[in-house]
């Protein structure tokens, strides 16, 4: 850890000290998830400081330990090449970026489905009203700011090679993203509800990460032509 740039050091401590606080506070009957995680905006638990305190929570270890991994493989690397700040306000703002863009398709999904409804038969005789219902669309995980690291990380080296399980062989960095953008957008399309997965938030953070540094770029505050 010492060895660790100062922002993506102190961002794997504050995940890691949210998570154990999620498993605390859980003992106590007390679910930091439903607290700090992102709950669509018409629910009734939406808080709008939700949209930061998200992207800290995580659901389970193998959640955390995935992103964690991530950002360490990828955030040391963009903050030595940016600078602390910079790479701050990329991780953060592509955090919340993906947290509203998975605001907007969760609210076209229920503007199209669950509108005219005002309870939701949830199976097995469970009728819960609509307001408790959304109360349960609960959004955590550092993912979309991740997500939006890969790209940088794919734009700032397309050439880097790195493995992408199951595949046995590295792949360019800017295939990488590329194949993993792609893997989203299916997987979102495709409706796979029962995956638990904020596959948009993913797409978001990519959507944020590139109009950001197109931005940085053509303002000369970062450098480098797109290599793709």
């Amino acid at each position: 850890m010492r060895e660790l740039p100062v922002v993506t050091k102190n961002l794997l401590a504050i995940n890691a000290l949210m998570f154990l606080a999620l498993l605390a506070f859980e003992k106590m009957g007390i679910d930091l998830n439903s607290i700090l995680g992102l709950h669509l905006f018409i629910a009734p638990d939406f808080r709008p400081y939700q949209l930061v305190t998200y992207i800290f929570m995580h659901g389970s270890f193998s959640h955390i330990l995935l992103n964690m991994f991530s950002l360490w493989m990828f955030g040391r690397i963009l903050e030595q090449v940016w600078g602390p700040k910079r790479f701050l306000t990329y991780y953060m703002l592509t955090g919340i970026g993906a947290g509203l863009i998975q605001q907007a398709v969760q609210y076209a999904y229920y503007c199209t489905e669950l509108a005219a409804y005002t309870n939701v038969n949830l199976g097995g005789g469970m009728i819960v009203p609509m307001a408790e219902y959304l109360n349960m669309w609960t959004t955590v995980g550092a993912s979309g700011a991740v997500y939006g690291m890969l790209l940088a990380f794919a734009l700032t080296f397309p050439n880097e090679r790195l493995f992408m399980f199951p595949i046995p062989v590295p792949i360019k960095a800017k295939y990488f993203a590329l194949t993993i953008a792609g893997l989203e957008l299916l997987t979102g399309i495709g409706n796979h509800a029962g995956d638990n997965v904020a596959h948009f938030a993913h797409l978001g953070g990519m959507l944020f990460g590139l109009i950001l540094i197109y931005y940085w770029r053509k303002t000369g505050k970062i450098n480098g032509p797109y290599n793709f």
